[in-house]
């Protein structure tokens, strides 16, 4: 079979999974349950290069498809989902040009990001610690967050969720600067020395005894 099946790419299937499961709840009105796809897809994309990067011997063709693949599936989670759930709430014919707009720039950003870790790669083999840009993968806060709170405050989401739309297709595509969040958590260094003054004590301790 064509392709690469191991578990550094499973978490990548299961978020593409649960972004295409979230396109047909948006189609069907259930749109709680497409905005938890659209968590969960973040969720994997969260921990999918930190289980990929447990495999230290990966080929060259098992990185180059990983980028590939791990950019197709953001396409269907961060692109086409967000765009399908903004697209379900209604409104005139400007959210069409916004969810339009945002696929395209999603598209953009992640084909350019594929051609820039490539090359990336040729040289450094750490993992990528700054972005450019307005990661993709934002979506899966940004837009449950405005329409879980929109529709609780009753904003009108109609008029709201297009902007946002055309506001991160922009940011996806301006080249700033921004650090890339780590999951390992840094540990308090041990003090030294601690106990030598103890051990001094008790020294004087028995020569005053003596």
């Amino acid at each position: 079979m064509l392709g690469i099946y191991n578990y550094t790419v499973i978490l990548t299937y299961l978020g593409m999974l649960s972004g295409f499961s979230g396109i047909l709840c948006a189609f069907e009105g259930r749109l709680w349950a497409a905005l938890l796809c659209l968590m969960g897809a973040g969720v994997c994309d969260m921990f999918d290069g930190k289980v990929a990067s447990t495999k230290k011997e990966r080929s060259r063709s098992e990185k180059r498809f990983g980028i590939q693949i791990d950019s197709l599936s953001d396409l269907v989670c961060f692109g086409v989902l967000p765009s399908v759930i903004v697209y379900s709430l209604g409104g005139s014919w400007v959210r069409v040009l916004a969810c339009g707009a945002y696929v395209l720039c999603a598209l953009i950003r992640l084909a350019w990001f594929n051609v820039d870790e490539e090359s990336r790669q040729d040289f450094d083999t750490g993992r990528r610690k700054v972005y450019l840009g307005l990661p993709v993968t934002s979506a899966a806060m940004i837009f449950p967050l405005l329409i879980g709170i929109g529709m609780w405050r009753h904003w009108p989401l109609q008029i709201m969720a297009p902007l946002t739309l055309l506001l991160v297709a922009a940011a996806f595509l301006t080249p700033f600067s921004i650090r890339k969040p780590s999951l390992s958590v840094r540990r308090k260094p041990k003090l030294r020395g601690s106990r030598r003054p103890r051990r001094r004590e008790r020294r004087g301790n028995r020569d005053g005894n003596a």
